[in-house]
């Protein structure tokens, strides 16, 4: 009798977060763009090298190489060199993730080669049908945090609508007002690898990116391995971050707008999805150094917390009094996350929209032809173009939570206070006169829609 052949399953998920699932037998295979791969990735894919990965599939062990790659291999977020894969291990080659399922003994087919297709290649389904999915993945992520987060709901849906738009997000607040427990939340519910970075005035950029370490091989050789840094998860928590110098906080850029990080001239992809939450306390002066305008620019949200009304302070001080944190459970994954963020794309924007936008962004700057004198007189520099693509990118994240299939210029207008406020710089006649960022930005919201009516 043959005995039946050995075999596991890929589900793979590309970068657009589309999901397809192969199986493959016992055999070795190469993971690259070259022609040769029998795992073979689309030509114009620059974040796989042409020979990436080996992949070795056999009863006794399944083994994963890099090739030494350009962009580095990870599994379970931590990069490799060789590794011995087990059940439901993660992959991250490039811009693609691979979940590697290892089954009893069934009858296969090894696949000669196994071409994976780019997400243009796939059919997209029905947008109404994918923003119902979102709709009700938002209210069950909602109701977990929920659980634990009392109050803080526009928060928790901006923070949300910051994973979603592929964004990064700086949480400003008081002590005690749940920011690092909300986010920490958040990254037990998404069900995302998750680094807590505690900034401090002697931290190194090393700490946070890695470095080079000399490590003695097997035969003996002295070598130089990278050993990777917290930046290399899905969700990081920058935690009082305007507590490190201004060379510490630069390490942070090319990893929040690149989505990649150099070492020693090799560059090493970062999981996907990949979002950096900040928290910042207003308060304190002594001990620290505010974030520099290009660092800000790089938050797509600013998010303000207040302190809790008195219902929710007593609910919260009873819940914390009597019992521990209660139990949640994880309502999403990364792939759906991915799959999330490939809808929001597809949102539809309006030419109204965009020209609200756009008016309103150009109406906060101090230029010679802004014909609120206002503005002229108490603001030293207004924001960029990042700002009106910041606008946009959220109100399609908000339209897409709440499961419609384009924006308004209400989406803008929500949005305004959480993406302007830390890219407009007031001056000295500003803070004599009481005049908040945010109370400017009121003003000229209201002015726009004014002009637009």
């Amino acid at each position: 009798m043959t005995e039946p052949k050995y075999e596991i399953e890929l589900f793979i998920t590309d970068n657009r977060g589309e999901t397809t699932r192969e199986k493959i037998g016992e055999g070795e295979y190469i993971l690259g763009r070259d022609a040769s791969c029998t795992i073979l990735f689309p030509a114009d894919d620059a974040s796989i090298s042409r020979l990436h990965a080996r992949l070795t599939v056999s009863r006794l062990a399944i083994i994963l190489e890099d090739l030494d790659s350009e962009s580095g291999t990870m599994v379970g977020g931590r990069i490799i060199h060789h590794k011995v894969l087990l059940h439901q291990d993660v992959i991250f080659i490039g811009a693609w993730t691979f979940q590697v399922m290892l089954p009893e003994v069934r009858k296969a087919v090894k696949s000669d080669i196994l071409k994976l297709l780019s997400r243009r290649d796939v059919k997209a389904p029905a947008l109404q049908d994918d923003l119902q999915k979102i709709s009700a993945g938002t209210s069950a992520l909602i109701a977990e945090i929920g659980k634990r987060i009392v109050g803080q709901q526009s928060v928790i849906r901006l923070v949300w609508a910051t994973i979603l738009a592929r964004g990064h997000c700086l949480l400003i607040g008081v002590p005690g007002l749940a920011k690092t427990f909300m986010v920490t939340t958040f990254a037990e519910t998404l069900g995302v690898n998750f680094s807590r970075i505690q900034f401090t005035p002697d931290l190194m950029p090393a700490d946070i990116l890695g470095s080079h370490v000399v490590q003695e091989s097997a035969t003996g050789r002295r070598e130089f391995e990278f050993v990777q840094g917290p930046i290399f998860a899905q969700l990081i928590l920058a935690d009082e971050i305007n507590r490190t110098p201004p060379k510490t906080q630069a390490a942070l850029l090319e990893a929040m707008q690149e989505r990649q990080v150099t070492i020693a001239n090799k560059t090493f992809n970062l999981p996907r999805p990949f979002c950096v939450i900040a928290s910042q306390n207003p308060i304190e002066q002594e001990g620290t150094y505010p974030l520099p305008e290009a660092q800000l620019d790089r938050f797509l949200l600013c998010v303000t917390l207040d302190y809790p009304d008195r219902r929710q302070e007593q609910e919260i001080v009873a819940r914390t009094s009597v019992s521990q944190a209660p139990d949640i459970k994880q309502s999403l994954c990364y792939e759906t996350i991915l799959r999330f963020q490939e809808i929001v794309d597809r949102i539809v924007i309006t030419d109204e929209a965009v020209t609200f936008a756009t008016d309103l962004v150009r109406a906060t700057r101090p230029l010679a032809d802004n014909r609120l004198e206002m503005v002229r007189r108490l603001v030293d520099w207004g924001a960029g173009p990042r700002a009106g693509q910041s606008l946009i990118r959220v109100a399609k994240a908000l339209a897409a939570m709440e499961g419609r299939p384009g924006i308004s210029v209400e989406d803008v207008k929500e949005v305004a206070l959480p993406v302007l406020r830390h890219r407009i710089g007031c001056n000295y006649r500003a803070r004599a006169e009481q005049v908040t960022v945010d109370k400017l930005i009121q003003i000229l919201v209201n002015h726009v829609e004014g002009k637009a009516s």
